[in-house]
């Protein structure tokens, strides 16, 4: 049976320890025997060698006796030397049972097991939470989209090369718990940032270089003031359109205006970062001033007008029409109630007293007491109700050449309007609108 020097069942410490001693008494026996051959080969050999031989050994006569109590027989006098045997060529101890040999494997596989596990765990550790990444190189211009969820914005970034891997990423993300405060906005980073760096910096809303702003037609100072502060621009937007330095809307045929309403002229304005409401004012009588020197006033002013009358009605126009071509029949229709003295029955006019261009007006909100209530007050407004565009201006400031006095809205026309030139047209364009209303469950019924 071929010896396993490698199976740590086969010897222990005390038994080499007890075959070395072994292996010295026999080293020192045969030196002890070689001296006794030598001298035994005088005259007095033999006799000494018989008396040896017929000398009877004792039982209790160790092992280890010196060599000259035995006879040296001529065989193994001539015999070589005995080689000293190896530790494993000792008398082995018993092989360890199955079942000591199981326990023993199992203990080293679950060992294994555990340092795999640990060597793992410090792996994905060190890949989640970069301890040794550096911060980044070069610059890279990434958009969040608004209400981007955690897993899109890790798509985004991996994409452009700011993270380097989505997954842990997302991951990294979700376990810090603060995916809901990444913001929306675009943001300049860099490429290959650590998972902890691009988190922080998705968590200020980033600063735009510009600012941009779009006032619609048809806008009031309030509803531009709301708009305003919607986009981030600092200041007060109503206290810097009472007055604005450089301006002077006397020129224009006001005296003492309240404000500046119908002067702010509607557009998209782009503003430099650090601007305020003063400069987005200033852009605004500057886009007036520009605009108005396109229409022409002639017309109107051989009607008495002045160009703060057309500003009036054409902020009446761009409140009342929804569409091109019907702006220059509301500009007839009010200015044929102006020559002959009716009332304008203008319902924008009552909504702008009230700031409310959503509720059906009741009854009592048609007969509000004011100046601005054209259902009650002959001739114009004391101001404009609304800050027109250019298509408003230049109607009012040239209305089409028709004999109509009343207009109402078409049901399921997209917004445009019927025009009347009687009372009694006009009641039967009432009555239609009424049913059509009425059908609708009592809703407007201007959609397409």
């Amino acid at each position: 049976m071929a010896e396993d020097r490698g199976d740590p069942f086969r010897e222990d410490a005390a038994a080499q320890d007890r075959e070395q001693r072994r292996r010295e008494r026999e080293e020192r026996r045969h030196r002890r025997l070689g001296r006794r051959v030598q001298k035994a080969s005088g005259s007095e050999a033999e006799p000494r060698a018989e008396a040896a031989e017929a000398a009877p050994r004792p039982e209790s006569e160790p092992d280890s006796a010196p060599p000259a109590a035995r006879r040296p027989d001529s065989d193994f006098a001539d015999a070589p030397p005995v080689e000293p045997r190896t530790p494993w060529q000792a008398r082995r101890p018993p092989e360890a049972s199955p079942a000591v040999k199981r326990s023993y494997w199992r203990r080293r596989i679950a060992i294994l097991v555990v340092v795999a596990l640990l060597v793992v765990a410090g792996v994905f550790g060190v890949l989640l939470y970069q301890p040794f990444h550096g911060k980044g190189h070069g610059r890279v211009t990434v958009k969040i989209p608004k209400g981007a969820t955690a897993s899109e914005t890790a798509d985004i970034l991996d994409g452009k090369g700011v993270v380097s891997n989505a997954t842990f990423f997302r991951l990294r993300l979700s376990m810090s718990g603060k995916a809901g405060d990444i913001q929306a906005g675009t943001y300049t980073l860099l490429h290959d940032m650590s998972y902890g760096d691009a988190i922080d910096k998705l968590q200020v809303p980033p600063v735009p270089k510009i600012i941009t702003v779009t006032v619609p037609e048809g806008y009031d100072r309030t509803q531009t003031a709301d708009l305003v502060k919607q986009d981030g621009l600092p200041g007060d937007y109503l206290a810097s359109t009472k007055s604005f330095k450089g301006f002077d809307p006397s020129k224009y045929g006001v005296r003492n205006p309240v404000d500046l309403e119908g002067f702010l002229f509607p557009a998209t304005y782009t503003l430099k970062r650090g601007s305020n409401v003063d400069d987005l004012v200033a852009q605004q009588l500057a886009a007036f001033k520009q605009n108005l020197g396109r229409v022409d006033l002639s017309y109107a002013r051989s009607k008495n007008l002045t160009p703060y009358d057309v500003l009036i009605i054409a902020s009446m126009i761009e409140r009342e029409s929804a569409t091109a071509s019907d702006r220059p029949k509301v500009a007839a229709v009010i200015y044929n109630r102006l020559k002959q003295g009716i009332p304008l029955g203008i319902d924008a006019t009552i909504r702008f007293v009230l700031h409310d261009y959503t509720h059906a007006l009741t009854a009592s909100d048609l007969a509000i007491n004011s100046p601005y209530n054209t259902r009650t007050n002959a001739g114009l407004p004391p101001g404009p109700i609304s800050n027109p565009g250019l298509a408003s201006l230049k109607a009012a400031a040239k209305p089409a050449n028709v004999p109509y006095l009343y207009y109402v809205t078409r049901p399921g026309a997209c917004g445009k309007l019927s025009f009347a030139t009687t009372d009694a047209q006009f009641q039967q364009l009432v009555n239609q609108y009424n049913s059509a209303r009425q059908a609708a469950g009592g809703k407007s019924p201007t959609s397409c």
